[in-house]
């Protein structure tokens, strides 16, 4: 969501009731089937509110819940919510899944900790297992990588790595994916990153693990720039492009095509 701009939710139900904390923060419209939500200039980048709506037929899923996010360039502007009534056995089967997925976030934070806490350097892959026989396999991307021509951001320098991590999951061999780019500011404000995700050849997106950067890159400099990811070792092929998106108010996303990996 950003501020000012309206997201209209759709319903295939009547609804009962809508749950907004700090609603007045919001100009919120409501009818029979949906609502237009309009956070206002009070809400701040990266501020993150549940929202609650609950139906009035009674039928299950009684309610749905919506994490509305404050983003600095980017919104949805039209969500359709298509309810399909459930039964107990269904209901059941998505409370297993929620909880598989609850214990995967606990066992990669666990791992993450871990990660922070542990040596680093080449001891700290080593402590983690990450490196291997094989070592971590390097590629320069410089040549590869096309800054699109509405960025802000001109890709200077590329490099991607990619390792085992030793872990399956699923059946599938997880492997551990990094870029790291030099970056340089066409634009007449700082840049500093904020987010990023990979995204894949079917148009598939990756969320990265963690971002990192020098410092705010001033108007004419450049700076390196890096993020890490994680995926199945059969997903890590073909071109991925880099999505960036800034913490500044206002900036937009910067695209870099043809990353690809050792």
């Amino acid at each position: 969501m950003h501020p000012g701009l309206s997201t209209s939710i759709l319903f295939d139900a009547k609804l009962g009731r809508v749950e907004l904390p700090g609603r007045e923060r919001f100009r919120v419209m409501e009818n029979e089937t949906g609502l237009a939500i309009v956070p206002t200039w009070a809400l701040s980048q990266g501020e993150r509110v549940l929202m609650t709506v609950t139906f009035e037929d009674g039928a299950a899923p009684a309610s749905v819940r919506f994490l509305l996010v404050v983003h600095a360039s980017e919104a949805a502007r039209q969500v359709v919510v298509t309810r399909q009534p459930r039964s107990l056995e269904s209901l059941r089967e998505g409370e297993q899944r929620a909880r598989a997925e609850a214990r995967q976030c606990r066992e990669d934070k666990a791992r993450l900790e871990t990660e922070c806490s542990g040596p680093r350097g080449v001891l700290g892959l080593l402590a983690q297992g990450l490196l291997d026989e094989g070592g971590i396999a390097d590629k320069n991307i410089t040549k590869n990588v096309i800054s699109r021509p509405d960025n802000t951001l001109k890709s200077v320098k590329g490099r991607s790595y990619r390792l085992d991590t030793g872990r399956v999951e699923g059946e599938r061999e997880v492997v551990r994916l990094a870029v790291a780019q030099q970056l340089r500011n066409h634009g007449s404000t700082p840049w500093t990153p904020g987010g990023a995700v990979l995204i894949g050849p079917k148009g598939e997106e990756w969320k990265v693990l963690r971002v990192w950067s020098q410092e705010p890159i001033a108007p004419g400099n450049q700076r390196n720039v890096g993020v890490e990811v994680e995926m199945p070792e059969d997903a890590a092929r073909g071109t991925f492009t880099l999505k960036w998106w800034g913490q500044e108010a206002g900036s937009g996303s910067e695209h870099f095509d043809g990353v690809t990996f050792p």
